[in-house]
């Protein structure tokens, strides 16, 4: 499938290509991707499968958005690239970057959503299965700040995305623009191993991550040894929210 895709910059040949977490869309990279396009970078910020302004279709798993996103870089022209990936996403981009070999030049993987406790994904999916649906956006707003992967991202932040994101149906209710399926499968894939690429990698988790990230970690470390790069930065899961000066300060400093 051909995503939707944002994009900043130039149209140059080497990219970087930016994939967002469950539930959200490419446009949460909008702060990121200005920053580096200032730079003389071109960024690419697809909408995954089942998000955004994508196309909802099943299959959902792991394999078919990777396949997705290289069917997409390949129409745009992208022959070498930066893959940056936030909680799924950034399972998305390692199974990518599996495939597309060289043509990756590095990896960021923002609290990465690889290898989750099995009780932690039953608790996601539970949750991204009901059919959530309000009155009015500021009603949208409220439960997407409730959630527990929030700690303190600005109020006034995660309004740019809902009002964006979320559509009116037809019975006058406002509904994010995910496909509930979609989510339930992405939670399931989040359980399951995960490839390693021998390519350099920045692994950025929060203070107060999705999951404990310590094991992950310790296979990254024995896995690619001086390649690794880690960082650390405050607040919650939503690090392109919640910290935004620090995770990108971090991403500038590995990509130069």
């Amino acid at each position: 499938m051909l995503l939707n895709t944002h994009r900043w910059g130039g149209e140059g040949p080497n990219r970087v290509v930016c994939l967002h977490g469950l539930v959200q869309n490419g446009r949460v990279y909008e702060g990121l991707a200005r920053r580096l396009a200032a730079g003389g970078r071109s960024v690419l910020a697809p909408d995954l499968r089942g998000h955004g302004r994508s196309g909802r279709k099943p299959p959902w798993n792991v394999a078919t958005h990777a396949d997705d996103l290289i069917e997409t870089v390949e129409r745009a022209g992208v022959e070498r690239l930066t893959l940056v990936g936030h909680s799924f996403g950034a399972l998305v981009a390692v199974h990518a970057a599996a495939r597309l070999g060289e043509r990756v030049e590095r990896l960021v993987l923002l609290d990465p959503g690889i290898e989750l406790p099995a009780e932690r994904a039953l608790r996601g999916a539970e949750m991204d299965r009901l059919d959530w649906n309000f009155a009015t956006t500021d009603g949208a707003l409220n439960a997407f700040l409730s959630s527990e992967t929030i700690v303190s991202a600005p109020r006034e932040v995660v309004a740019g995305f809902v009002r964006e994101d979320v559509k009116q149906g037809p019975d006058g209710r406002y509904r994010f623009s995910f496909s509930p399926g979609a989510a339930v499968v992405a939670w399931s894939e989040m359980t399951l191993p995960a490839p390693i690429s021998s390519v350099p990698t920045l692994v950025i988790r929060a203070t107060v991550p999705l999951v404990d990230p310590r094991a992950l970690l310790e296979r990254y470390r024995e896995a690619l040894g001086d390649l690794l790069t880690e960082a650390t930065v405050p607040n919650g899961h939503n690090v392109l929210w919640e910290s935004p000066d620090e995770t990108i300060a971090a991403i500038e400093a590995f990509l130069h």
